[in-house]
């Protein structure tokens, strides 16, 4: 199972970080399911499916992205890199969020520009990300309270760099709001904070990155809708942000402008925040979860809500996480998939519209690698396929 990010340069060997990848393979595939009707699941129509249906065919495929944190007013886009470090996109394009230099939308993966040097990518609400090999950060899409990062509030639908820096690491990027660390270790958000989503201390928005803190051990971001996660280099979770429906796995309903530690343990490795709740998994392959779960969000085989994480079954085989609007999709160290929760759209990929409140394998196949979870919608590599 992975294990904690090193915080050392861009290349995150053998690491996953929620709703976006930074793991390459040799001879990958791309399945995409749930609902599709801004074209995002990449397969040339606005059908919603309920099963994996491959993307494409002959390509290989390495880092994935799906948006769509409140699909209730959101569009939906994706974005993936292939091996060969070229940025494809296909989805709503309402804003430029495809980077095409238009807001034509597409509904299946058209190349942006001829550069191989993209490294991973991030689709947030209405926006871009990805990063370059050389550490640039780049963003593009929708602007309208700075999201972007660049300074301003100029819609882009073509790559712009944020800032000059050469040393982004990793970023997470929510509906209106965006997270991200650099090598060295230090966490940084700008976006809306009208829930203190940004970690700051405040509810003030920011047009362009600002540090939280001072700590240089951050490892591993993730953001909701407007609910915000991370994991320190020394296992240690922390929460800030909207906590109506326990987001924030506190115990309590109370909003937080800063970062608040869940708990005492030191053994958090991956953690993705949806809109309703949370879910993450331990060093020691156990998978938790949280939040508001009338509809089976947190797994836990109840629908009563949970305020604090819950352990899911007993087992040690969990190794990747994803979490969407009301589901979540999984998988284990043997390669299996597995989803639960909402599945009005067939989000949890088992062929049918039936919600769930535990996990449920994904067919029988054992050659999952990667998982992309949006508010609807999933995007799943497999390896040697």
């Amino acid at each position: 199972m992975a294990g904690n990010l090193q915080v050392s340069g861009v290349d995150f060997d053998s690491y996953y970080v929620p709703n976006t990848s930074f793991i390459g393979y040799n001879d990958t595939t791309l399945f995409a399911w749930g609902s599709n009707g801004s074209g995002q699941l990449g397969v040339n129509d606005r059908t919603h499916r309920s099963s994996p249906t491959q993307v494409g065919t002959g390509i290989i495929w390495s880092k994935i992205s799906i948006n769509g944190v409140d699909v209730g007013t959101n569009p939906y886009h994706a974005l993936a890199i292939k091996t060969d470090g070229t940025l494809w996109t296909w989805g709503d394009n309402t804003w430029g969020q495809l980077a095409s230099g238009n807001t034509t939308s597409r509904s299946s993966p058209v190349q942006v520009g001829a550069l191989t040097a993209w490294s991973s990518v991030f689709a947030g609400g209405f926006f871009s990300f990805a990063i370059k090999t050389d550490g640039t950060l780049w963003a593009w899409g929708r602007n309208d309270s700075g999201w972007l990062g660049l300074g301003d509030i100029t819609h882009r639908s073509s790559p712009v760099q944020v800032g000059a820096l050469t040393n982004w690491s990793s970023i997470a990027a929510g509906r209106l709001s965006v997270l991200a660390i650099k090598t060295d270790g230090t966490l940084w958000s700008w976006g809306e904070n009208t829930n203190g989503q940004l970690g700051l201390g405040d509810r003030t928005y920011r047009s362009s990155p600002v540090q939280v803190g001072a700590l240089t051990t951050w490892s591993l971001v993730s953001i909701g809708n407007s609910n915000s996660a991370a994991i320190k280099t020394d296992g240690t979770l922390w929460t800030w942000g909207y906590n109506g429906t326990a987001n924030l796995g506190l115990g309590d309903f109370t909003h937080r402008s800063s970062p608040v530690q869940v708990g005492a343990l030191t053994n958090w490795s991956l953690i993705s925040a949806g809109q309703w709740g949370a879910a993450a998994i331990k060093t020691d392959g156990t998978l938790w979860a949280w939040g508001d779960n009338g509809l089976g969000l947190v797994g836990d085989g109840t629908l009563d809500n949970r305020s604090s994480p819950v352990q899911i079954g007993a087992l040690t085989t969990w190794s990747k996480i994803a979490a969407g609007w009301r589901h979540c999709v999984a998988i284990k160290t043997d390669g299996t998939l597995w989803s639960w929760g909402f599945n009005n759209n067939g989000q949890l990929g088992q062929n049918n519209i039936t919600h769930r409140s535990s996990p449920v394998q994904v067919g029988a196949l054992t050659n999952w690698s990667l998982i992309s979870a949006g508010g609807y919608s999933v995007m799943a590599i497999k390896n040697g396929v």
